[in-house]
């Protein structure tokens, strides 16, 4: 269990404890799964809403993006939207074992393709210089008074001896950016209510 700085729950785990070997006895690749939930006192048909707004998504990057993020592509129709993300992180804000692997910044591309009938979405993301990906999908259900963001997928990076390493360190990342843009969701919905 990761606990967030804003005090909500992410979970990764190796998908199989133990060591798991294939037919030739060399260790079986394996991939870090991950939970996140985050919680807002919006409607989940609120911050639906948001999520795929080519307005909000062009401000949020513009705010979290960091360094060359850019909005590559965004298409809705007929209940579903889909669009890619460009983000990044310049080497000097990563830890020194992602610096040694990357060789330099973080490029960060990220595709999300959403229905509005369930409010659900998938998720996927690539690391330019990294043989990985986290695939995951996302959900959005009202909860309470609010509603609640959830991210359920799994993170894969191919490199002997260090990618269970670089795996934890994406998924560290990964809740801290989705606590990042759900305190940025609110405050945008609160800004266009």
């Amino acid at each position: 269990m990761v606990r967030s700085a804003s005090g909500t729950r992410a979970r990764t785990w190796a998908l199989d404890s133990g060591v798991v070997t294939g037919v030739n006895g060399s260790l079986r690749d394996m991939a870090r799964r991950i939970e996140h939930l985050t919680t807002s006192s919006w409607p989940a048909r609120d911050v639906f809403a948001a999520l795929v707004d080519e307005d909000y998504l062009r401000e949020r990057l513009e705010v979290l993006g960091g360094k060359d993020a850019a909005l590559e592509a965004y298409t809705s129709a007929g209940g579903t939207t889909s669009y890619q993300l460009r983000q990044g992180l310049s080497a000097e804000q990563l830890p020194s074992m992602a610096r040694g692997v990357l060789g330099g910044d973080l490029v960060i591309h990220r595709a999300e393709a959403w229905t509005e009938a369930g409010r659900t979405g998938t998720a996927e993301v690539t690391i330019d210089g990294v043989p990985g990906r986290l695939d995951g999908t996302l959900t959005v259900a009202d909860r309470g008074e609010g509603c609640a963001l959830t991210l359920t997928g799994q993170i894969k990076v191919s490199i002997p001896l260090v990618g269970g390493k670089i795996e934890a360190m994406i998924a560290e990342q990964v809740v801290k950016l989705l606590d990042r843009e759900n305190e940025f969701t609110s405050a945008w919905l609160a800004r266009h209510a």
